[in-house]
């Protein structure tokens, strides 16, 4: 697993520099669905993955809590991606059935599934898989994602995010 930038949380943005803030910024345009942002995550993440031969590879973003979200954070975003890298885009591989209460919202973390209102189209089975997501924290939903695909048959290759959040202790 690995992250492009760190994600610095809103209870500690005071601290932050001004490329922190300018990154911060980026990424939560990226989370909304902005055009400008989406081009921007996927120039990135392409630049991290040019060394790598993807033309075989299908790219999976995350389920997000609803269909709305996913759609606007990652139909864009994962066809320039694949269309930078020659992989091939799975985003219609997951659907997304009914809205479930964001994780980081929740104050029942551990029973939240992020495969709890998601389905992935079976055509997945036998492939390699790239996961993708905006923001990771503790990992524990892209763990889930990818226990999930490798029981339907997938070859999970490895999973890039856009941001890790920083941690303060």
């Amino acid at each position: 697993m690995y992250a492009l930038y760190e994600y610095v949380p809103m209870r500690k943005i005071k601290s932050a520099s001004f490329r922190q803030l300018d990154i911060n910024r980026r990424i939560l345009d990226f989370k909304d669905g902005r055009n400008y942002a989406s081009r921007w995550a996927a120039h990135m993440m392409a630049y991290c993955l040019q060394c790598l031969d993807l033309r075989d590879v299908v790219i999976v973003c995350l389920p997000a809590s609803s269909q709305l979200s996913y759609v606007r954070r990652f139909k864009r975003f994962t066809k320039e991606l694949c269309r930078l890298t020659h992989a091939v885009d799975g985003f219609s591989m997951v659907t997304i059935h009914s809205c479930r209460e964001k994780r980081h919202l929740s104050k029942e973390r551990s029973h939240i599934s992020c495969m709890s209102n998601a389905s992935i189209d079976e055509s997945i089975r036998g492939r390699k898989v790239l996961v993708i997501d905006d923001i990771c924290t503790s990992c524990s939903s892209a763990k889930e994602f990818i226990s999930f695909l490798s029981a339907v048959g997938a070859e999970v290759v490895m999973a890039v995010f856009l941001a890790k959040t920083k941690q303060y202790y």
